[in-house]
C-alpha cells in the first residue's frame, strides 16, 4: 500500500505543490523566528557588555543597601587596591584589564577634538574597543585614536599630538596637558561601546595618571577589573572565582559576562520577557494556522480526483484502515518535507539579512536546537491534523457508492455545538483582552510591573486574542456566508455571470467558509502586523525621543556662534541651538544631597522645540519660567518641586552660604540624555544672563540631525561637527545620536520582517481560493455542462469563477482588515506600553495593498480552474457526470 501511495503522490504532485508552499512557508517564518530572536539576542548581548571587550567576567561595585559613606568608599576604589600582579597570578586567570576613564581634548597644530580616554590592556583582545591599525599603547606618552578623530586633526599613526585634561588642573590653575604624544594605533568601535562620545582614546597609563590629576597609575580611579578566565566547558573553575573574589576590594564582586547580558536584554525585552519572540511566535503559529486550512482544502480536492481509484482499491481489497493511513502517510511525507525545506528557506533568509547588515551592523546568525526541531514537528503534525477529514472522506463511501457519480457538495447546516462553542470562545478571549489591559494598566502602563505580572498580561492577552480569533474562525460558517450573501445580492445584479457567481456562493457555505477563514486569517495576520508595527515604530520613535532627546551636544567656555553656524552648514544638521549656559545648584528635590543643574539660556521656547525630539506640546517660556526634565538624569529619581517652584543657588560665598539665588515657575517634560554631567539641564529665558541673575560658565550647542535623509553616516556627522570646533580648545562633543539610530534601525529591521513574512500568508490563503476553485468545479461537473448546453459562452463561465473568488477575496479581506486592526492596537499596547504611551493607527496604505494583492491575487486563482471547466466539450462533460 505504502509503495501505491507514493505512485499517487508522484502522479498528483501538483497538486501538492500549493499545500506544500503553505507548508514551507509557515515553517519558514517560525525558524526565522528562532534566528531571529536568536541574532537579536546575540547583538544586543554583545552591545550591552561592549566594555567587557575579550572579558568574561567583571568585577564592579554593588552598592545596594549601602550607606552614602560606604558608596563614596566603594567609587573612590584606585588601580593599586585591586593588586592587578596578584590578580594576574590566580591559577586560571589568563588576563586582567583595570578599568577607568578621564575626558581629555587631543590638539593637532591649531585643531582640537575632545574624546574619552581610557586604559590599555597586556592583551589588546580585552580592550573593549579595536586596534584597527598600528597597535596599542605599551610605552609611556603613547596613544592609539578613534579613526574618525585622526581623520579630523588630519594625523596618522607615528605623528604627535598634546593632550589636555578637561578637569585636572596644575597648581598654577591650567588645565593639565601632555606634550609630544605619539599616536600608535587606530582604534574602531563596532560594538558602540563609547558611541556617546564618537569612539574611545586608548592611553598609556601614564597619560592616564596625568589626567586625572593623580601621582601614579596606581593611585588613578578605577570603575572595574575586567577577567579572561580559563573556561572548562562553559564554566570558570570555582576555585578560581574563589581566590579572585578574596582579592577584590570591599564591596566589588564577580559577575560573568553571559549573567550580565542576560539581565541588561531581559530588562530591554520587558522585565524578563522577551517580548520579540513571543510577538512573532505568535503569528508563525497562526501562519500555520493558515497553512492547515490550505493543506485540508488540498486534500479534499485529491480525495475528489481519486474517488474512482480509491473505489477501485476498496473493490480489489483494500480495507478503510488502510485507505485511512494512505492518506496520513502522504500528509505526514508532505509535511516532513515541506517543512525541512522552510527551515532551509527561514535560514536562507535570516543569512541573507545578516550577511548584508539588514537589521544591524555585524549581527550574526545563531543556531540552536528550536530552529530546526521545531518548526519540522509543527508542520508534520499540523499536516497531518489538516489531512484527517480528508482520510476519513476516503474511507466514507462502500466500494459500490464509490464508483458511481457523488456529489461532494455538503449542504448540512452547521451545528448548534460549534456555534455555541465559537461563542464562547469571542467571549472568553474579549474578557481576557479587557482583562490583559486592565492589568497593564493598574501597573502604570507597565513600569512598575514586576517580570511575573507583566509576563502573564501578556500571556493573557496572546491567550485572549487566539480565543477571539478561533472563535471567529470557527462560527465563520455562520457569519461570512452570510456577509458574502449580502455582497453577492449586489453583485449579482451586474448580469449572468454575477448571479451564477452568486448562487455558487451560497451551495456551499461550510467550503467556502473554510477557504474565506483562510484568507482571513492571513489578512489579518498581515493587517495586525502593519497595524503593530506602525503602532510599534510610532510609539518606540516617541520613546528614543525622550530618552535621547538631543542628538548631539557640544559644550566649551570658547564656542563661537561662527562655530555653531558651521555646524549648523553640515549635511545632516537640520537644527541647532547656540546659547549660553550656567552651572547651578538645585536644593529640595529629590535627594538629600544637592542636584547639580546647568541652566541654558534661550531666546524663546521654539528654539528647544527645534532641536529636541521630544514633543513639548504646547510648553511657553517667559522670564519667570524654567523648563525642566521630569527625572534626574543621574538617579533615575522622579524630580518633585514644592509648590511648582524651584530656587537655584547661582553662586556661594567662601564659607559656603548662599548670595544670590534665583526662584522661578517650573514647567516639566519628559526629556533626557542632555548632558550626563549633571543631574538635570534646564532652559530659561536668555535675559538671565543679560540682566546679572546667571553668570555664562560655559556655551552650549544642541544639534539635532538627520541621517537617514541626508544620507550622512553618525561617523561623518561626528566627523564633520568635530572639524567645525576644531579651532577651539575645550570644545567636548559627546550626544546619543548613534545608540537612538542603532535601536531606530533594529526596530525598522524587525517591521520589515515581521511584515515580509506575513505578508506571504495571504498568497498562501490565495492558494486556497484556487484550491476551493478547483473543488467545486469538480462538484459541479454536470452544472457547468448544463449552462453551456443551455447556451452560456466559456467567457460568461470564466466571468462567474472570477467573480466568486473576488466575493471570496474581497469580503474576507474587508473582515480580516477590520480584525487585524483590533488585534494589531491590542498587542501594541500590552506588549509596548511598557516603553511609553502607545500610539493607535489605523495603516489604510498597507491595507489598501493588501486588498489590492488580494483581489489580483483571486483572479489570477481563477484562471487554472476555470480553464478546466470550459476545455471539456459539454456532452463528454455531461457523460462523465
Amino acid at each position: 500500500m505504502w509503495s501505491i501511495t507514493l505512485k499517487l503522490m508522484r502522479k498528483t504532485k501538483r497538486m501538492l505543490i500549493p499545500a506544500g508552499i503553505a507548508i514551507l512557508i509557515g515553517t519558514a517564518f517560525i525558524a526565522s523566528t528562532f534566528l531571529f530572536g536568536n541574532a537579536m539576542g546575540d547583538s544586543l548581548a554583545r552591545q550591552m557588555t561592549a566594555m567587557f571587550g575579550g572579558a568574561n567576567y567583571a568585577a564592579t561595585a554593588n552598592v545596594d543597601g549601602l550607606s552614602d559613606k560606604e558608596i563614596d568608599k566603594a567609587y573612590s576604589v584606585t588601580v593599586g587596591d585591586f593588586h592587578v600582579d596578584q590578580l594576574k597570578a590566580v591559577e586560571g586567570v589568563k588576563a586582567v584589564r583595570v578599568a577607568s576613564e578621564s575626558a581629555v581634548t587631543v590638539s593637532s597644530d591649531d585643531d582640537n577634538v575632545s574624546g574619552e580616554l581610557i586604559t590599555g590592556a597586556s592583551d589588546a583582545s580585552m580592550l573593549p574597543v579595536r586596534i584597527s591599525q598600528g597597535s596599542q599603547p605599551k610605552d609611556a606618552n603613547e596613544i592609539a585614536l578613534p579613526e574618525q578623530t585622526a581623520k579630523t586633526l588630519g594625523v596618522n599613526v607615528g605623528d604627535t599630538v598634546t593632550l589636555t585634561s578637561r578637569y585636572a588642573t596644575t597648581e598654577t590653575g591650567g588645565k593639565t596637558k601632555a606634550n609630544d604624544v605619539r599616536v600608535v594605533g587606530l582604534t574602531a568601535d563596532p560594538e558602540g561601546a563609547y558611541s556617546f562620545y564618537g569612539g574611545a582614546i586608548v592611553g598609556s597609563d601614564n597619560l592616564i595618571a596625568l589626567m586625572q590629576g593623580a601621582d601614579d597609575f596606581n593611585a588613578v580611579n578605577a570603575t572595574a577589573v575586567y577577567f579572561d578566565f580559563a573556561m572548562d566547558g562553559n564554566t570558570v573553575a570555582a576555585k578560581t572565582l574563589n581566590d579572585a573574589q578574596k582579592l577584590l576590594p570591599a564591596h566589588y564582586e564577580l559577575s560573568s559576562r553571559q549573567n550580565v547580558s542576560d539581565e541588561a536584554v531581559k530588562s530591554l525585552g520587558g522585565n524578563g520577557t522577551n517580548v520579540v519572540t513571543i510577538f512573532l511566535m505568535c503569528f508563525g503559529i497562526l501562519a500555520m494556522f493558515v497553512a492547515a486550512l490550505v493543506i485540508a482544502n488540498t486534500f479534499q480536492v485529491l480525495v475528489a480526483q481519486r474517488r474512482r481509484t480509491l473505489a477501485l482499491l476498496r473493490t480489489i481489497g483494500a480495507k478503510k484502515g488502510q485507505l485511512y493511513r494512505s492518506v496520513l502517510f502522504e500528509a505526514c511525507a508532505l509535511g516532513l518535507i515541506s517543512s525541512v525545506l522552510g527551515v532551509a528557506f527561514g535560514s536562507l533568509i535570516m543569512w541573507g539579512m545578516c550577511a548584508g547588515n539588514v537589521i544591524r551592523q555585524g549581527m550574526r546568525l545563531i543556531f540552536s536546537w528550536q530552529v530546526f526541531v521545531v518548526p519540522i514537528i509543527f508542520g508534520i503534525i499540523m499536516t497531518m491534523l489538516a489531512a484527517l477529514g480528508s482520510a476519513r472522506s476516503a474511507t466514507s463511501v462502500t466500494p459500490l457508492e464509490a464508483l458511481r457519480p457523488i456529489e461532494l457538495t455538503d449542504t448540512k447546516r452547521a451545528g448548534i455545538v460549534r456555534a455555541v462553542l465559537g461563542i464562547l470562545m469571542v467571549v472568553a478571549g474579549i474578557a481576557m483582552a479587557v482583562f490583559s489591559v486592565w492589568r497593564i494598566q493598574s501597573t502604570n502602563g507597565g513600569q512598575t510591573a514586576q517580570a511575573n505580572e507583566f509576563t502573564m498580561a501578556v500571556l493573557i492577552a496572546i491567550a485572549g486574542a487566539a480565543l477571539i480569533f478561533l472563535g471567529m474562525v470557527l462560527t465563520a460558517v455562520f457569519w461570512l456566508p452570510a456577509l458574502m450573501k449580502g455582497a453577492g445580492t449586489l453583485v449579482s445584479l451586474a448580469g449572468p455571470s454575477a448571479k451564477i457567481a452568486h448562487g455558487n456562493i451560497q451551495k456551499n457555505p461550510r467550503r467556502i467558509a473554510a477557504t474565506g477563514a483562510a484568507l482571513l486569517i492571513g489578512v489579518t495576520l498581515v493587517s495586525t502586523i502593519a497595524t503593530g508595527a506602525a503602532s510599534v515604530k510610532q510609539t518606540m520613535n516617541n520613546t528614543l525621543a525622550t530618552r535621547y532627546s538631543v542628538d548631539v551636544v557640544a559644550s566649551g567656555e570658547d564656542l563661537t556662534q561662527g562655530m555653531a553656524d558651521k555646524v549648523a552648514g553640515i549635511k545632516g544638521v537640520t537644527d541647532t541651538v547656540y546659547a549660553p549656559a550656567a552651572s547651578v545648584t538645585l536644593n529640595g528635590t529629590d535627594a538629600a544631597k544637592p542636584t547639580t543643574v546647568l541652566l541654558i539660556g534661550v531666546k524663546n521656547i521654539d528654539q528647544v522645540k527645534h532641536v529636541m525630539r521630544v514633543d513639548l506640546g504646547d510648553t511657553s517660556l517667559s522670564a519667570d519660567d524654567v523648563l525642566m526634565p521630569s527625572y534626574n538624569a543621574q538617579t533615575g529619581k522622579k524630580l518633585a518641586f514644592a509648590n511648582g517652584k524651584a530656587e537655584f543657588d547661582t553662586t556661594r560665598n567662601k564659607n559656603g552660604d548662599m548670595t544670590r539665588p534665583l526662584t522661578l515657575h517650573v514647567t516639566q517634560r519628559d526629556y533626557r540624555r542632555i548632558f550626563d554631567s549633571y543631574g538635570a539641564v534646564g532652559f530659561v529665558d536668555e535675559r538671565h544672563f543679560a540682566n546679572g541673575d546667571l553668570d555664562t560658565t560655559t556655551h552650549m550647542l544642541l544639534v539635532k540631525a538627520d541621517t537617514d535623509q541626508s544620507g550622512t553616516s553618525v561617523n561623518d556627522l561626528y566627523d564633520g561637527i568635530q572639524s567645525a570646533l576644531s579651532k577651539s580648545a575645550d570644545a567636548a562633543v559627546s550626544g546619543p545620536i548613534a545608540e537612538r539610530v542603532t535601536w531606530a534601525q533594529m526596530i525598522d529591521s524587525m517591521m520589515m520582517l515581521m511584515v515580509g513574512l506575513i505578508a506571504v500568508a495571504v498568497l498562501v490563503a490565495l492558494i486556497g481560493v484556487a484550491n476551493t476553485l478547483s473543488l467545486s468545479v469538480i462538484e459541479r461537473t454536470r452544472e457547468s455542462a448544463t449552462l453551456r448546453a443551455i447556451g452560456m459562452t466559456r467567457g460568461q463561465l470564466r466571468a462567474s469563477l472570477a467573480i466568486e473568488a473576488l466575493l471570496i477575496s474581497l469580503v474576507s479581506g474587508i473582515a480580516g482588515i477590520l480584525l487585524g486592526t483590533l488585534f494589531g492596537w491590542l498587542g501594541a499596547y500590552v506588549v509596548f506600553s511598557l516603553y511609553g504611551t502607545v500610539v493607535f493607527p489605523f495603516e489604510w496604505g498597507v491595507n489598501g495593498i493588501v486588498l489590492a494583492v488580494a483581489a489580483v491575487a483571486a483572479l489570477l486563482a481563477s484562471i487554472a480552474p476555470a480553464r478546466r471547466a470550459v476545455k471539456v466539450p459539454p456532452v463528454e462533460a455531461l457523460a462523465e457526470a
